[in-house]
């Protein structure tokens, strides 16, 4: 069944259009026309903005829920619903540092999601165990190891049995032939929780890294004489995801990267924790307390411990600080889909899967629909 949805603007994926409407047929998108055909239903969205769910590649928890040594099926469903409700449609329920029965327990289960089908699931990112002890950040050092042989064994085939994996290292924990290796796999290799010298990171990103997760968080900052992972990011041609929270990385450092980076190579991602969609005020992170207080997560000793900001607000605080929102919401959607080779998300574009928001004109969220909605009421 063709529908259409009219919007006073639609964000395709590059550019906003106004007087517009989208066309879908079914769950899948059709077109999008200045002039409905007749016959075809209009529903009448108003003064908003129409643009493709998003994509949000680093997602730890949401609904109470943590991926963890609990996860199940169930969870990961329940962990995708919340933040759908949240605007991302599509994400990646990612597994930070732990035990590597935890690791292979919560590939066995993403296996099982994308078997399923699961709505939301995109695919999985592994935020460690590999990493660098010296910026563990809120991972529990005690459990950072170097990559082994049964480890990279386990993360290729994880890599060609998932729609995505993303595996975020330090360059000290995983050899150039393992990150080629992971990278032939079909894994997107991230650099992350790392004080590696700019060489270093250069040298990884020749061997296969192409990502950088949550750029200026746990890693080599950028100085005169000592460019670190983060200069090394800045004059490379990898893309990085960055927290827009106001929290993780400040204002200045921010407008820098945006500057300086081409404008597909910069990804939001909400780092969320359990705490997301609930008014909890505290969770436990591998046993530990994580407070919630004033738009931060943080542990007892002051260290932040993820971010408490969904995509939406993320989108609107680039905005306010002066960013297109054309590229605002692309870093929401697009980009962080081509990250990981998933052409049918984040776009308008034909045959590309229905998922949508609409946002008001101060880009907060007023409705979500997803293509398992769509087909639901079609």
């Amino acid at each position: 069944m063709t529908r259409a949805f009219r919007a006073d603007r639609i964000f395709d994926g590059w550019r906003i259009l106004e007087g517009h409407a989208l066309l879908l047929d079914g769950d899948r998108v059709q077109a999008i026309v200045a002039k409905v055909p007749a016959g075809v239903p209009v529903v009448d969205l108003g003064a908003g903005l129409l643009a493709p769910g998003f994509v949000d590649l680093q997602v730890n928890g949401g609904a109470g829920e943590m991926v963890g040594p609990q996860t199940d099926l169930d969870q990961l469903a329940r962990i995708c619903a919340a933040h759908r409700n949240l605007g991302a449609t599509s994400i990646l329920p990612t597994l930070i540092t732990d035990r590597p029965e935890v690791t292979v327990r919560v590939i066995d289960t993403a296996r099982k999601a994308a078997e399923a089908g699961l709505p939301g699931f995109a695919g999985l990112h592994l935020e460690g165990p590999h990493l660098d002890p010296l910026r563990h950040g809120a991972h529990d050092p005690d459990l950072i190891r170097p990559m082994t042989d049964t480890d990279l064994a386990l993360l290729e085939q994880a890599a060609r049995d998932l729609p995505a994996l993303i595996v975020t290292l330090a360059p000290c924990a995983a050899s150039h032939a393992q990150i080629a290796r992971l990278r032939a796999a079909g894994a997107v290799v991230s650099l992350g929780h790392s004080d590696c010298t700019a060489e270093d990171a250069r040298q990884a990103f020749a061997a296969g890294a192409r990502c950088v997760t949550h750029l200026f968080n746990a890693m080599s900052q950028l100085g005169n004489r000592a460019p670190g992972l983060v200069g090394a990011t800045l004059t490379g041609d990898v893309q990085a995801g960055i927290i827009a929270d106001g929290v993780h990385v400040a204002a200045e450092p921010l407008r820098i990267a945006l500057t300086m980076t081409a404008p597909d190579r910069l990804f939001l991602v909400s780092d969320a924790m359990a705490a997301a969609g609930t008014d909890a005020t505290s969770f436990l992170l591998n046993g530990r307390r994580v407070f919630r207080r004033d738009g931060r997560l943080t542990l007892a000793d002051g260290t932040l411990a993820g971010a408490d900001i969904s995509l939406p607000q993320s989108v609107a605080n680039l905005v306010a600080l002066g960013v297109a929102p054309e590229r605002a919401l692309a870093m929401a959607s697009r980009i962080p889909a081509d990250v990981i080779g998933a052409g049918h998300l984040g776009r308008f574009t034909p045959g590309a899967q229905a998922d949508m928001v609409l946002l008001d004109h101060d880009l907060r969220l007023r409705q979500v629909w997803s293509a398992e909605t769509l087909t639901a009421t079609a």
